[in-house]
């Protein structure tokens, strides 16, 4: 029987820190503070928006909510990104994506202030994650498969890692980040030959494809670390991951559930960036 990598604990501990640093904050006079730009009203974007304010007051890190309409016009959209820029009382913004078709991302690409970017979206601080230079924010998924990774004493040196899945927002990223710390990565996706072949040689694997249980047992081995960043909805309207749990779970060393897994870190790493930003935006650090 596998290990499960439970999120809780690693969230657990992150939380002590954001407590910490809040306290700081305030002690210097700054109250941190995250705004939350929602177009439209995706079920998926609102259920996210409402547990995110609900994490971010338990630890007393303020929130203002921006709701706009589906047919915000580009400049209207683009005057809210600038109207967050210039509000010095903001220090984290995070936009729910993907945004309605006829909105520019690019334009939120360059134009939000990177030092408010909590969910690493601008084109500088995307660049800074493959540069591993001066880094104030990475995707903050990514960094929830290292901190889990860390919290149980996994270390990545020299280990052969297989990601499955080539996003912008965990697959490449998290891939960079794990050669930063001297793994030696395979990247693969949907167009990939003898993927049984690849994923069952690793030594840790991390699925981000969103295709529910689509990795059964023969594409893992004994002794190997699974960590499956998807959060699916199966035929029987399951929440489930890439994983096929039942099967691979008996097999493998350890592995992460969905949920209960990666998911659950991901918030408070999003809110120990916006103690980040605002100790960097306040000159304390």
């Amino acid at each position: 029987m596998a290990e499960l990598l439970l999120g809780k604990p690693v969230a657990d501990a992150i939380y002590a820190k954001v407590d910490s640093a809040v306290e700081n904050l305030k002690q210097n006079g700054v109250e941190p503070t995250l705004a939350l730009v929602l177009v439209g009203n995706d079920p998926a974007s609102e259920s996210y928006e409402k547990s995110l304010v609900k994490k971010a007051e338990e630890h007393g890190i303020k929130t203002e909510l921006f709701n706009l309409e589906q047919t915000v016009t580009q400049e209207e959209f683009e005057a809210t990104i600038d109207a967050l820029n210039n509000d010095d009382s903001i220090h984290g913004c995070l936009f729910f994506q993907p945004l309605p078709h006829h909105l520019d991302v690019h334009a939120l690409q360059t134009k939000l202030d990177p030092a408010k970017d909590i969910d690493c979206i601008t084109e500088v601080n995307s660049s800074k994650v493959y540069s591993n230079a001066d880094l104030l924010f990475v995707p903050a998924t990514a960094q929830s498969c290292l901190e889990i990774l860390d919290h149980y004493g996994i270390d990545v040196t020299g280990k052969h890692v297989v990601v499955a899945g080539r996003s912008l927002v965990i697959g490449r990223p998290v891939s960079v980040m794990l050669l930063h710390r001297n793994a030696t990565v395979t990247m693969t996706h949907s167009k990939s030959k003898k993927l049984k072949d690849l994923t069952s040689a690793a030594d840790i694997v991390i699925l981000a494809t969103g295709r529910a249980n689509a990795f059964g047992k023969n594409y893992f081995a004994p002794g190997q670390v699974v960590i499956d960043v998807a959060t699916n909805v199966d035929e029987a309207g399951k929440l489930t991951g890439d994983v096929d749990f039942d099967e691979v779970e008996p097999i493998v060393d350890s592995i992460t559930p969905v949920p209960r897994g990666v998911g659950s870190v991901t918030t408070s790493v999003m809110l120990q960036f916006v103690c980040s930003a605002a100790a960097h935006i306040a000159g304390l650090k």
